[in-house]
């Protein structure tokens, strides 16, 4: 007597299910996690261009490692970032229990056999050649989870306020959304909701100096909303002991130092000419030297008025030296001699004593008219029907005196107008220079 056909078909589906549950930890003893992948693709009749079937949308959880920052130079808006992209999903077809020697399965081998989100990156820059291996690790565990780990080097263009150029913070973004699914079916997640990125031990950097990272979702006003997508933002910020040590500080010595010839003799031509043009040729080589590095703009920006304002004060203090010069050359009215500490003042003194006239011109200050003791000159109404003056020690009965005393005063001597600019130079100058630098500084919010 024959055996059923149902039977024969019953016993077939437990023998399969009883080697599903437990015999394939026998089977898959003795073989490499490569020949177990292998036998588990071909049993599930694998389609890797189908996506994972699970309840609701596909979760994919993302986190990202910092490897390596750099910039070409200070003054480029280009930063470069090295990251490890670490994306992790649930698969229920490649599940397996293998008991006996693999926590997981090295499926780097089978990474274009499996399927993987493809996820697209959103940036304003490029990638760069890409490192081989490109796909770091594909790790698959008995429960169906998939951890799928690259490496990835990109090459942002960061956005900067040129304006303020260099005391800006340029803002770096990327972001990770996928191509094709939309959220319905994939939604990005950051792993364990980490609103920053994790730095590696050995992140190393290279003139790009970061401040400050986080780690968003897109906003709803993204180039697509209705895909789930994920935004990394990185905060730059410039090197300002460079700046200072390179820019401003030679800067400000090249400035002041022009400021030296308002101390120096006004007619000390050789050495404030040199202080002057050499200050100027000085500036002009350090600041067009440093200004083949910086980004063109159309706009003003903080290093033009530096430069501007700077060089308009060396100017300014050579064309002092100039007016100067031509001021303390003039021939000064009247022949008058120049002496320094005094004013010339002209006192004319004309005595009738007799039949003799005497004309005294006395050349000199207050203090020297007080020493003719008896013999200044005073004013006598009893010299006629016409008031005189005469000597204090002489009467209108013995002499007839016709003198005058004429204080008048002169027109300052050149020289001492030349001697007057270079004092006030002294004190607007640097004064005026002082209250550049504060409001320079306090403006770009150093």
């Amino acid at each position: 007597m024959g055996v059923p056909w149902e039977l024969v078909q019953v016993a077939a589906l437990v023998v399969v299910a009883a080697w599903r549950v437990g015999g394939s930890d026998f089977m898959y003893e003795n073989k490499s996690d490569k020949e177990i992948l292998d036998d588990l693709l071909v049993r599930e009749r694998y389609d890797k261009r189908l996506r994972p079937t699970v309840d609701g949308a596909l979760v994919v959880n993302v986190s990202v490692l910092l490897l390596s920052l750099a910039s070409p130079d200070e003054s480029s808006l280009k930063y470069e970032v090295e990251f490890l992209l670490q994306q992790q999903w649930y698969d229920p077809r490649l599940t397996y229990s293998n008991k006996s020697r693999y926590d997981f399965l090295n499926a780097i081998h089978h990474h274009e056999e499996v399927w993987l989100p493809d996820t697209y990156f959103i940036m304003h820059g490029d990638f760069k050649e890409p490192l081989i291996p490109m796909h770091f690790a594909l790790k698959i565990y008995r429960n169906g989870t998939i951890n799928y780990l690259m490496r990835r080097h990109l090459i942002l263009s960061c956005q900067g306020s040129l304006n303020i150029f260099p005391f800006d913070d340029p803002l770096c973004s990327f972001s990770m959304e996928s191509i094709s699914y939309e959220k319905p079916a994939i939604s990005y997640v950051w792993k364990n909701d980490e609103d920053t990125l994790r730095k590696s031990p050995s992140l190393k950097t290279q003139n790009a100096y970061l401040i400050q990272n986080q780690t968003v979702t897109c906003s709803a006003t993204s180039w697509r909303g209705n895909y789930s997508c994920l935004r990394v933002d990185l905060i730059f910020t410039r090197d300002r002991s460079f700046y200072f040590t390179t820019v401003f500080i030679p800067g400000i010595i090249l400035v002041t130092s022009s400021f030296i010839t308002f101390w120096l003799e006004w007619n000390a031509v050789p050495a404030r000419v040199m202080i002057g043009v050499t200050t100027m040729l000085n500036f002009f080589t350090t600041s067009n030297g440093f200004r083949g590095t910086l980004p063109v703009v159309s706009n003003l920006t903080a290093m033009n008025v530096w430069d501007g304002v700077c060089m308009c004060f060396i100017y300014a203090s050579l064309l002092e030296f100039v007016c100067v010069n031509y001021v303390g050359r003039k021939r000064p009215l009247h022949n008058v001699v120049y002496r320094p500490g005094e004013n010339p003042v002209t006192q004319v003194c004309t005595r009738n004593m007799g039949s003799d006239s005497e004309l005294v011109t006395l050349l000199g200050d207050k203090n020297k008219r007080d020493t003719l003791g008896a013999n200044e000159i005073v004013t006598c109404t009893n010299c006629g029907p016409n008031p005189c003056t005469h000597s204090a020690n002489n009467g209108c009965a013995t002499e007839v005196c016709v003198s005058s005393l004429v204080r008048k005063k002169e027109p300052p001597h050149p020289i001492r107008v030349a001697k007057t600019i270079d004092v006030i130079a002294r004190i607007t100058f640097p004064c005026a220079y002082a209250v550049f630098l504060i409001f320079f500084f306090i403006h770009y919010n150093i």
